[in-house]
Parts: C-alpha cells; sequence; structure tokens
C-alpha cells in the first residue's frame, strides 16, 4: 500500500490528518494518502471560526465520488481559520494536499499537550502495515 508523499517536517495522526505548526497554531489538512483512498473530493464541510474542538472530535467532513469521511482534531483548541477556497474548489484536496488544499487552523488550548503524532516515516511505516 503506497503512502504517496509524506512530507518529512510534517507530523501526522494514524486517522491520516497531516500538522503543521506555525506559532501558536496548528494547519491541519489529509494526507495523500488518505486524499487517494477517497478519490474525487467534491465537497468540504469546513468547521465554523472560533469553534471550540475536542482532541480526537469531529472538525468536519469531507465528500468523495465514493464516499463521506470524518477529519479529527489533532489537538485541542479553537478554530481560528477554515480554507475557504474549498468550498467553491474542493478538489484542491485531491491536487495538493500539503499545500492550497489544507482544511483548517487551529489554535491549542493552552491546557493540552495535543494528541501523539507520528513522524513521516513513523507513518510510512504505519500506512505500509495495513494501518487505517
Amino acid at each position: 500500500m503506497s503512502t504517496g508523499e509524506v512530507p518529512p517536517e510534517l507530523r501526522y495522526t494514524k486517522s491520516h490528518e497531516w500538522i503543521r505548526t506555525e506559532g501558536e497554531e496548528l494547519v491541519i489538512g489529509v494526507t495523500d494518502h488518505a486524499q487517494a483512498e477517497l478519490t474525487d473530493i467534491v465537497f468540504v464541510d469546513l468547521p465554523k471560526l472560533g469553534a471550540e474542538l475536542k482532541e480526537g472530535a469531529t472538525a468536519l467532513v469531507l465528500e468523495s465520488v465514493k464516499t463521506v469521511a470524518d477529519v479529527y482534531a489533532p489537538a485541542e483548541g479553537r478554530v481560528t481559520a477554515a480554507n475557504e477556497t474549498l468550498k467553491v474548489h474542493p478538489e484542491l484536496v485531491n491536487r495538493s494536499p500539503y499545500g492550497d488544499g489544507w482544511l483548517f487552523r487551529l489554535k491549542r488550548s493552552a491546557a493540552t499537550g495535543g494528541t501523539t503524532t507520528l513522524t513521516a516515516s513513523e507513518y510510512q511505516a504505519f500506512v505500509a502495515s495495513g494501518g487505517h
């Protein structure tokens, strides 16, 4: 099973989200592997600005021609931005999952350390072992 592109500077979850830390915020998207499994994404139900998310809670929903998939919050925090471009161009999640296809930004709650994340090599091994 191919993991697709896995940038080494990012962190990953076992539910196939990627996380990039930018100052006090986390930028979150879905991995190349996840978007390939979903196939053509046709709708992104973005989280509301200011929404308070619990770690592991559903942050948003992706709809593809094949299925509907939840995207989970990798840490507890408040949504500070959502990629509004995806309302018109949901296909960016497929074309540029680590770039223009980012999903939302989260300001982590100070009280939480965030989920256990994987390095790029740990994530590749997880997917290669059949991890879903």
